[in-house]
Parts: structure tokens; C-alpha cells; sequence
């Protein structure tokens, strides 16, 4: 079949069948998706078998949850960063911090302070190296914006996220950190491992399909947010990991890779009431205005809460 024959047929399935009125926009979208699969499947001589392998296999992915890990995987979630991207530079708003993608291990309900946090439980303290990140949220003009709003979290030394994995107390290594009075925040936790898909799950069965690993660096989330601002979604990746620009979720990005200092000064040790050495972490966000010359920076999706 043309393509040409293709759409005719598909346009009589998707749109000249329908009897009451259909939802513009879901149809438009299920029109195209239908009959570009379509035109794959008569394009590459896809099998019957073959088919239906796929689509257990997207069942298979969604009853275990890996439908939000297949889609970075894949590059998804990078290419709807990189269309953000360009909305916002249309709209004329450039130079500041680099978003990069959510991932799907985000909770909702994190406990909350002022200025400062702890992120870690102090269940991984003999093994993990301590460390502190500071920084100061600003708007487009670089002012501080006090009050700014920083929910962050990250894994632990086994590459495992608290609420998704059930050994771990709750809300450990997340927390929501108002900024002060000067925009500023600070938050001591954990130096956080790189993490893997599941070995044995449908995302790197797929992967181990494309000859492709499924390792993450070492990373560290944010939303930040505050009142006439657009909402950032990004991550930082540990400076020196194995996989900071191997990434299989494609998120690493140029100026989200701070500087670690590590920290072996006596005093400096001392005033942080330790008993060795730190890393420190300075790195300060940079928000756009919110204007309507852009697509929201509120995304909606299905997201765990606790």
C-alpha cells in the first residue's frame, strides 16, 4: 500500500466512523499516531508476531511500572526538554538555568523548612561521604527571590530512591526548602550513586535489543519554583562519574555539571560539627518570568505521593 492509501484507510477507521462528536484534539493526535504506525509497520514489513511481541511488551512495561523509565530511555523526555527549549528562546528567554528531565521518581509531600534542610536519615553515614550544596535562587535581572521554593531529592548509596524502595525511611534524601530571606538555600545530605535499570525489567531488555547499557550518572533533582516565575525542572550531575556524558536518559547538559570541592581544612570541618572531610557543592538557579508568549513549565502527570 502508498501512503497515500494508508491514510485514506486510516481516516476512515479514525474519523469518517465516528457517529457523535469526537474530542478534536485526542482524534487529530490518534489519527497521526495510528497511521505513522501504520506506515511502519507496511514500510518495514512488520510480522503479526512481531507486533504482538511489542505490544506485551508495553504491556508488560506498564504493569511493572517502566513506562516512565522507557520514555527517557528512548529519548522522549530529552526531545520534550528540547522543544521547551526552544518555546521559551522564541519567547525571548535565554541564559537561564538549563532544565533537564524530571525522571519518574518524584514525590509529592516532602517535608518542608526555611533556608536549610538535612536530606539524609544518617543510616548510610560510615560509608558515604557528607556533603553540602548551597546557592542562591534568582529571577531573568538576577535578583534573589526569597521565599523561592526547592524540592530536591536524589538516591542513595545503592543507586535507590526512599518511597520506591521500601528499606528506606520515609522522605529520606527529599526534602522542600524554602529560600531565605536573601534567596539563598543550603542542604546537607549524602554524596548520591549513579543508579541502573532494573536488570532484569523491560526497559533493559529493550535496551540489551539496541546494544545499549541503561546507567545513570550520579545526579541530584530540583523543582524550584516561586511566585511570577516559571517553574524549573532540572538535575546536577556529580562532576568525575563514569557516566556523567553517557548517559542513558540523555539528561546531561552543559552548566549542570558544578565543580565538587572536597574539604579537608581542619577548621572548615570543625564549623560544619564533623569529624572529616566534606564535599561542597556551590551552584545558584536562575528562573524565567512567567509570560504567556510560552507554553506552561507546569507539567501534568501521574507522580507518587506520600
Amino acid at each position: 500500500m502508498t501512503h497515500n492509501d494508508i491514510d485514506t484507510l486510516v481516516k476512515s477507521w479514525i474519523v469518517d466512523a465516528a457517529d457523535r462528536p469526537a474530542h478534536p484534539r485526542v482524534q487529530a493526535i490518534v489519527l497521526r499516531l495510528v497511521g505513522d504506525l501504520c506506515k511502519a509497520m507496511e514500510d518495514l514489513d512488520i510480522q503479526p508476531a512481531e507486533f504482538w511481541t511489542g505490544l506485551d511488551f508495553l504491556a508488560n512495561a506498564g504493569a511493572a511500572h517502566e513506562l516512565g523509565l522507557l520514555a527517557p530511555g528512548l529519548g522522549l523526555e530529552r526531545f520534550m526538554d528540547i522543544r521547551a527549549d526552544e518555546a521559551e528562546a522564541k519567547a525571548g528567554l535565554q541564559g537561564g538555568t538549563p532544565r533537564t528531565i524530571e525522571g519518574p521518581l518524584y514525590v509529592a509531600g516532602a517535608p518542608a523548612s526555611e533556608g536549610f534542610a538535612r536530606l539524609d536519615d544518617g543510616s548510610e553515614s560510615a560509608q558515604a561521604e557528607v556533603l553540602f550544596m548551597q546557592g542562591t535562587v534568582y529571577d531573568q535581572q538576577g535578583k534573589p527571590l526569597p521565599g523561592a521554593k526547592v524540592e530536591v531529592w536524589h538516591a542513595n548509596l545503592m543507586g535507590n530512591y526512599s518511597f520506591f524502595d521500601q528499606s528506606q525511611s520515609s522522605f529520606n534524601l527529599r526534602r522542600t526548602i524554602y529560600a531565605d530571606a536573601q534567596g539563598r538555600y543550603q542542604f546537607r545530605s549524602i554524596m548520591p550513586k549513579g543508579y541502573g535499570c532494573p536488570p532484569d525489567g523491560s526497559t533493559q531488555h529493550l535496551l540489551d535489543l539496541l546494544g545499549r547499557h541503561g546507567q545513570r550518572p550520579a545526579h541530584i533533582h530540583f523543582f524550584i519554583s516561586a511566585e511570577g516565575q516559571r517553574q524549573l525542572t532540572t538535575q546536577i550531575n556529580i562532576d568525575g562519574d563514569a557516566y556523567l556524558w553517557d548517559d542513558f536518559a540523555f539528561a546531561s547538559r552543559e552548566g549542570l555539571v558544578p565543580a565538587v570541592t572536597h574539604v579537608s581544612d581542619a577548621a572548615a570541618i570543625a564549623a560544619k560539627d564533623l569529624q572529616q572531610p566534606f564535599a561542597s557543592i556551590d551552584f545558584d538557579f536562575h528562573l524565567y518570568p512567567e509570560t504567556a508568549a510560552a507554553p506552561t513549565s507546569q507539567i501534568e502527570r501521574n507522580r507518587a505521593a506520600a
